[in-house]
């Protein structure tokens, strides 16, 4: 089996612990990772976080065997082995979970991919339970930096149905699945994570 690599995983891994830090129940439970993509931050985050069990989860097969790979060769104890999880899917894997965790998601799938997390979010989660949200998004509160704008233009090139998503867009997902925005934290590299919580 075969790691990949993703260079801003070195970048964002620190920040994103911190924000977990913040925003998950120091008791543990099960943690749900959508598109984990290499596995790299898997398996970074689970070390960091031994009290909660990690699920990693990815569509691609190449993904499922990277995180594999990971997991094989650094990971923890706590770290579980991957699943295959289409997030635009209605059947999901894992049916009650404690936290959700999505990075780098919402803007290189189709829409349909960021609405069944949503659904399938707001069933899974109990009362307050976080779903955490990273990546480059648009605010139409605030100027969007010309070099979001210009990869919007270029992820819109390479798929139609890809592109930065609308924060007020997933607000209003939220609130049609039972969850409400409680956080929003700036990133590095001009992206978010927004953190949504079950109502």
């Amino acid at each position: 089996m075969t790691k990949k690599y993703a260079p801003a995983t070195e970048r964002n891994r620190e920040p994103i612990r911190d924000v977990l830090k913040a925003e998950l129940p120091d008791r543990g439970g099960l943690l749900l990772e959508i598109a984990a993509g290499t596995g790299e931050h898997a398996t970074f985050l689970s070390r960091a976080f031994p009290q909660w069990q990690w699920q990693p989860t990815d569509p691609d097969p190449d993904a499922i065997a990277s995180i594999a790979a990971w997991r094989d060769e650094q990971g923890p104890a706590n770290l579980l082995p991957p699943l295959r999880l289409d997030a635009s899917e209605a059947d999901w894997p894992v049916a009650s979970v404690d936290a959700v965790l999505c990075v780098n998601m919402t803007h290189i799938s189709p829409p349909s991919a960021t609405e069944g997390l949503f659904a399938a979010a707001g069933r899974s989660l109990g009362k307050e339970a976080p779903l955490l949200i990273y990546g480059p998004f648009l605010e139409a509160e605030l100027e969007t930096t010309q070099s979001n704008l210009d990869f919007d233009v270029s992820l819109n090139s390479r798929n139609p149905e890809w592109g930065l998503r609308d924060a007020a867009w997933l607000d209003r997902l939220a609130g049609e699945n039972g969850l409400r925005r409680t956080a929003r934290y700036q990133m590095p590299a001009n992206n978010l994570t927004l953190v949504y919580r079950k109502t």
